[in-house]
């Protein structure tokens, strides 16, 4: 009698248990405006399409800033002019990226040469919990150089951002593939 006592008084408090169940994947569901694109609208040395779901801001020394509003991102150009330092440019730029070797699990290099106008530069993708995931530059090589680096307004979360990475990265490539220097 004992026994059976024992093995009811058991059963019924293993059993008043709930069964614990893995949580289900879940993904983000983020929805990106439809690319559009239009000229940049400020005199500058340079000319390139720039997203019309941006805001546009006019820095000194014909620098920009890039706004993404609803993404908390930026992309910062700024624009030198060459005066026989273009190796000095180019150094400046690349130590800019690879400060980020400590937080960046990779750094991927794209290069650009398009000879016809004239536009000669890299691209940076930068995984990891990093400040920036994408910098930029590109020069004509005698007379112009652009440095671009794109900035999230939070701490740095990769997994969480690459969806918007990969939407301004699309941005950025479309910049430099229409980017186009003033004669003087």
């Amino acid at each position: 009698m004992r026994n059976l006592f024992f093995l009811i008084f058991l059963f019924l408090f293993s059993s008043c248990k709930e069964e614990t169940l893995p949580k289900p994947k879940a993904y983000l569901s983020l929805e990106y405006q439809k690319k559009s694109y239009q000229n940049l609208s400020l005199k500058r040395p340079y000319t390139f399409r720039v997203s019309k779901n941006t805001i546009v801001i006019d820095e000194p020394n014909n620098w920009l800033k890039i706004k993404y509003p609803d993404l908390k991102a930026s992309i910062d150009i700024t624009y030198r002019p060459v005066a026989n330092n273009l190796k000095e440019l180019l150094t400046e730029a690349e130590k800019l990226v690879f400060k980020h070797t400590v937080k960046a699990e990779q750094i991927i290099p794209k290069d650009f040469v398009n000879p016809q106008k004239r536009v000669y530069g890299s691209l940076y993708e930068i995984t990891g919990n990093a400040a920036s995931h994408i910098q930029f530059h590109v020069t004509d090589s005698t007379k112009n150089f652009i440095k671009g680096s794109l900035y999230f307004y939070a701490k740095p979360n990769y997994d969480s951002i690459l969806p918007a990475v990969t939407y301004i990265k699309e941005d950025i490539l479309h910049l430099v593939e229409t980017l186009e220097w003033k004669k003087k």
